[in-house]
């Protein structure tokens, strides 16, 4: 069987959003959606080491050619200079001293690349989340929304996209079983799995962080084993 998951483009996502791609075959980028300026697609929270609710926003500032309207792959950087200097400096600050720095560091020096390449988001945001997967030994594939058909009712395209990249089994977040029709995956022979992420995913603190923290503090090893061993619901 082949799984499936749908999830924008984050930068330097969470953790909870890592131990979904994770178990995923096949990871749809949805970037043909509206941007959402309160989401992650352009920004992550930081922790210190020594305390996760200690927090500050790292943010991508970007530009909106369409105003409100304006799609996630459309978005523009608004000062990738900037960018690439506040990412850099920033993160080092957080966690440049912690014993696992070199395994950050060599995600953060991925996106720093990306700004200068391309001047679009997105590409940024997938380096970002690819990064991180690699190091977690991540071998599955990545498709863009964008470059695929489906039908506009929220459940029917998530299952059109999920039946477009040849998975039978869609795994959606927790947050998504409150609105979800499962009917639409049924009349397409699918399937939808409901993965519960690890319990410290989810502890206060650490909840909306970026998984950064847990590569610096913890190290991609003991992030990894935590993340595939916990059993799906």
């Amino acid at each position: 069987m082949t799984s499936c998951a749908i999830h924008q483009p984050n930068f330097f996502p969470r953790p909870s959003t890592l131990a979904k791609l994770v178990r995923a075959d096949v990871w749809v980028v949805l970037d043909d959606v509206q941007f959402n300026a309160r989401d992650y697609q352009h920004r992550a929270r930081l922790a210190t080491l020594a305390d996760p609710a200690a927090q500050r926003w790292l943010t991508v500032p970007v530009h909106r050619p369409h105003g409100r309207d304006t799609r996630i792959n459309e978005l523009l950087l608004a000062d990738p200079d900037l960018s690439r200097r506040r990412v850099g400096q920033l993160v080092r600050q957080y966690y440049g001293r912690s014993r696992h720095w070199p395994a950050a560091s060599a995600c953060v020096d991925e996106v720093l690349v990306a700004l200068e390449l391309s001047p679009r988001l997105t590409d940024v945001a997938e380096v970002s989340t690819r990064a991180l997967l690699a190091r977690l030994g991540w071998a599955g594939r990545v498709v863009r929304s964008s470059t695929l058909t489906a039908r506009n009712d929220r459940s029917a395209r998530l299952a059109d996209l999920t039946k477009a990249v040849g998975a039978d089994t869609y795994l959606c977040g927790p947050g998504g079983s409150r609105y979800l029709d499962e009917g639409a995956f049924t009349e397409l022979g699918l399937t939808v799995s409901y993965p519960e992420p690890p319990r410290w995913t989810r502890a206060p603190g650490i909840r909306a962080i970026s998984a950064l923290w847990a590569f610096a503090m913890l190290g991609p090893a003991v992030v990894r084993e935590e993340l595939y061993t916990t059993v799906p619901a």
